[in-house]
């Protein structure tokens, strides 16, 4: 295989590219639509016989109506329950209004519209596979959460889950690892996941279009989330959950939208604990930044410079096209691995900014926030970051593309450094660890892991516990521990992610180590549990918990590879 031929080979997949907006401005989604994939049947691959029914009993209260769902192998689950109006026409980039209260019950059985978006591409299939990709249904009503639960009574932690997708792309259910039944049915939470306003119908800013009432435009995406939190706050006691024991976490852009709203004055008190999962810490752009990819678009779509209407009327696939060519134009040429924590000059796209009403700092990029301060945290990431089963790189194809990016002093040492770290691990797999010709970084994100922790600890308040996810699956050859692997197991969900970890014995013991720990820290903010004592990081030691089939605490994980990318 040629070089020319590698290079094509491991260009960025839609995850990859994508992702990159969650923690430096990109967003730029890909132009190329594809047809919505698979099937979002209930509790497919469920670990316990499904039993479904609808029971009069599956009814809860909210404070705009009755609610009915339904009841599948023990668990109560109301799926698209509204926590906001539709974000479409005149409501286009307008902060959330709330539900209009109905009389009747409202019928929460299936998931709601995702956010309007770009879809998968398909072309890794291999990978595509092993992570099960659902694209679901797309409309602006998307303001949906879902909430799984063993019973309506009860006072149980609240675990607020966030999607990933970089803050361009996703959903709630894009990924059969995000199915809430297994943890409120054996870790006693309720679990809740939710969507909300993504790409240009999320980020772009209207407020010199529309005038005063869109000042907030350039955030309703983080905004919405903060909706939904106030939404959770005033209803979920009606689901046996309490709202005083709240747990947000993402993985991802995920994890980037959990470390944002740590930063928010808005989510104050919405927030008990938080963890930030392969992302967080954005180096995000300014409110005057983000301005003139607005003034640029306008002038490109040949509209005045106040036609808010036309855009609320505009289709959106021509909209975040004329968006993504304005950011484009104004953004440098890339330079470097962009990334959690990457430095440098903050790129325009669709992400958060720094408005200076909504979110007033780079939350975990420049400063731990001091609003959140109290508020134990979780970090981590997973060794195969990078995992993109096209590519197949040979040992030196690997080191050239490593001396490409960082150098050839570099290049060498990572090569050794990772060899000697992983003897047994193919050339490819090694590879996925840091790949030096594009996509996603392990080492980067571990790299990161270290940064926010550091910043956590130097405010000498709330504990913060870190992790390295390394369990190397069984499925296919060379996969590892890809971008995502460790939803599959905090969720406890090896069964129903069987295309990624085979459901092994060895699969099942590490799922219920781990979502003990998530359900755990939710519970007390302490991830600890009888036979596996998890103690929190230090700047010093950098004490990471590591899961894999022996679970262990560790100084500084891949401190000398990771140290290569700093030095």
């Amino acid at each position: 295989m040629s070089k020319s031929d590698f290079e094509n080979r491991v260009r960025l997949n839609r995850r990859e590219a994508l992702i990159l907006s969650a923690t430096a401005g990109m967003g730029l989604a890909m132009t190329n639509q594809a047809h919505a994939s698979d099937s979002i049947k209930t509790a497919a691959h469920q670990q316990e016989p499904g039993n479904c029914s609808t029971p009069r009993t599956a009814v809860a209260n909210t404070q705009y109506g009755k609610v009915r769902g339904f009841v599948d192998g023990g668990v109560l689950t109301f799926k698209g329950v509204p926590y906001g109006q539709n974000t479409g026409g005149e409501n286009r980039w307008l902060p959330a209004k709330p539900p209009v209260p109905w009389k009747d019950e409202y019928p929460a059985l299936i998931y709601g519209g995702n956010c309007p978006q770009n879809l998968h591409d398909w072309t890794g299939i291999e990978q595509t596979f092993l992570q099960d990709w659902d694209d679901g249904w797309q409309s602006e009503d998307m303001l949906k959460l879902n909430i799984w639960t063993p019973s309506l009574t009860g006072k149980r932690p609240v675990m607020f889950y966030i999607h990933g997708g970089g803050f361009s792309f996703g959903s709630s259910y894009e990924l059969p690892s995000h199915e809430g039944a297994q943890m409120a049915r054996h870790h006693d939470v309720v679990q809740v996941s939710v969507n909300h306003r993504l790409n240009i119908l999320g980020f772009l800013d209207v407020s010199e279009i529309g005038g005063s009432g869109y000042e907030d435009s350039v955030n309703v995406g983080m905004t919405d989330l903060v909706a939904a939190l106030r939404w959770v706050r005033e209803n979920i006691s009606n689901f046996g959950g309490d709202p005083d024991t709240v747990m947000i976490y993402g993985q991802s852009g995920g994890g980037s939208k959990v470390t944002t709203l740590l930063g928010m004055p808005a989510a104050a008190g919405l927030i008990h604990c938080a963890s930030a999962q392969s992302g967080g810490g954005g180096n995000i752009p300014t409110k005057e930044q983000q301005i003139e990819v607005a003034r640029l678009m306008m002038k490109d779509l040949g509209l005045a410079p106040n036609d808010i209407a036309s855009l609320q009327k505009m289709e959106w696939s021509k909209l975040v096209a004329a968006g993504n060519a304005a950011a484009a134009k104004i953004n440098p040429p890339m330079q470097g691995f962009p990334g959690p924590g990457a430095p440098g000059v903050p790129r325009v796209g669709w992400s958060p900014c720094v408005d200076g009403r909504n979110i007033n700092m780079r939350s975990f990029f420049d400063v731990a926030p001091e609003i959140s301060k109290n508020m134990p945290m979780l970090m981590g990431s997973v060794t195969e970051e990078g995992n993109h089963m096209l590519s197949r790189p040979t040992e030196t194809q690997w080191h050239a593309n490593l001396a490409k990016a960082f150098g050839e002093d570099k290049a060498t040492a990572i090569v050794t450094a990772l060899k000697k770290a992983y003897p047994r691990k193919s050339i490819r797999t090694l590879s996925y660890m840091c790949a030096g010709a594009g996509g996603l970084n392990g080492l980067g994100m571990r790299n990161n892991v270290v940064k926010m922790s550091k910043l956590k600890c130097e405010q000498k308040a709330a504990p913060v516990y870190t992790y390295y996810f390394t369990w190397q699956s069984p499925m296919l050859e060379d996969a590892g521990a890809w971008h995502t692997a460790e939803l599959q197991f905090c969720f406890d969900n090896t069964k129903r992610c069987e295309q990624g970890t085979g459901n092994t014995p060895e699969a099942q013991a590490l799922a219920k180590k781990m979502a003990t720990a998530w359900a755990n820290f939710a519970r007390t903010g302490n991830p600890s549990q009888p036979g596996l004592a998890w103690t929190p990081t230090d700047p010093v030691h950098c004490r990471t918990m590591i899961f894999d089939n022996e679970c262990r605490m560790v100084d500084d994980p891949e401190s000398e590879a990771r140290r290569v990318l700093l030095s």
